[in-house]
């Protein structure tokens, strides 16, 4: 919560600059927590936890509709812009989130964001954003085109399978990753821990609950798919494993972050999903440069 906190006023920033004509809102890309962490340094989560009074739970609706309301009214260019509009954001944050944090202690040290950041040796350049389309040149980087990208961020473009073996190769080194996805279709089932594609519509229903053929994906159709916005950056997620169904079908082990009760059905807020679906839907992964593929590392010159 702390980097949320910090990549709020960039967002305000953003739009108010570019005078409405940009996405503001809740969510935001993977690389926004690097970004962030770069300027700003971390904190642990018990430090700031991003919640105040009686608060037990991150909801910020309401936080996000008085933000609107300033960087709207700021960002009309018929109106001479206020400087104002700075602190206004940064009252709004402190009453919903609580105020900055400049110094701590933790473990009976203490700290400043960026000393934190230092102490926990990660390096945040070597976390990079992979993905596959069509419309741009495989193996170089591009500023992907969707309206939560407002920090313009770039992704390193892959073939299609190269993507996905990158993704296996790093589940099988240990690393997780974490991944931008679409999650409108029907077949994506919070209540069935189960995302799937299949190749007849008419098992729409069926496939939740028995093992149904699904879709062969090709990059052609992923791009189409992206480009009529049947596929669109909804989600972020956590891919932490690999699973195989009762006919040696893989899936993906994904965690959500929607709650784990009952009405899971005891999938305890995780997704199992099928590489069919990964392969169509996920927009993107951010994983760490040394989790890719020995070839995949020399083409991109990582």
């Amino acid at each position: 919560m702390y980097n949320v906190r910090h990549t709020y006023p960039k967002k305000a920033w953003n739009y108010v600059m570019r005078q409405g004509k940009a996405q503001f809102g809740e969510g935001g890309l993977n690389h926004d927590v690097i970004n962030s962490a770069r300027i700003a340094g971390m904190v642990p989560q018990s430090v700031y936890p991003g919640l105040v009074g009686t608060s037990s739970k991150y909801d910020h609706s309401k936080m996000v509709e008085e933000l609107e309301v300033v960087v709207k009214k700021h960002a009309n260019p018929d109106v001479k812009v206020d400087p104002i509009w700075k602190s206004e954001v940064s009252a709004i944050l402190d009453k919903y989130m609580g105020q900055d944090i400049t110094e701590f202690t933790f473990e009976g040290k203490k700290y400043t964001p960026k000393t934190f950041l230092e102490m926990t040796k990660l390096k945040l350049d070597d976390y990079v954003t992979i993905t596959s389309f069509t419309n741009e040149p495989y193996y170089k980087t591009f500023v992907l085109d969707v309206p939560d990208n407002f920090s313009n961020g770039s992704f390193y473009n892959l073939p299609l399978n190269e993507f996905v073996s990158n993704i296996d190769n790093a589940l099988e080194k240990g690393y997780t990753l974490a991944l931008d996805t679409d999650v409108s279709e029907k077949t994506f089932s919070s209540k069935y821990g189960i995302a799937v594609i299949p190749e007849n519509e008419s098992d729409e229903t069926t496939i939740l609950t028995e093992i149904k053929t699904e879709k062969k994906i090709t990059p052609e159709f992923r791009q189409q798919e992206f480009e009529n916005y049947n596929t669109m950056d909804d989600h972020l997620m956590h891919i932490v494993g690999k699973v195989k169904d009762q006919k040696g079908n893989e899936y993906y082990k994904v965690k959500n972050s929607w709650g784990s009760d009952e009405k899971y059905i005891g999938h305890a807020g995780y997704i199992y999903m099928s590489v069919p679906y990964l392969k169509l839907k996920a927009i993107s992964v951010l994983v760490h440069k040394n989790a890719l593929l020995k070839n995949t590392k020399k083409e991109l010159n990582l």
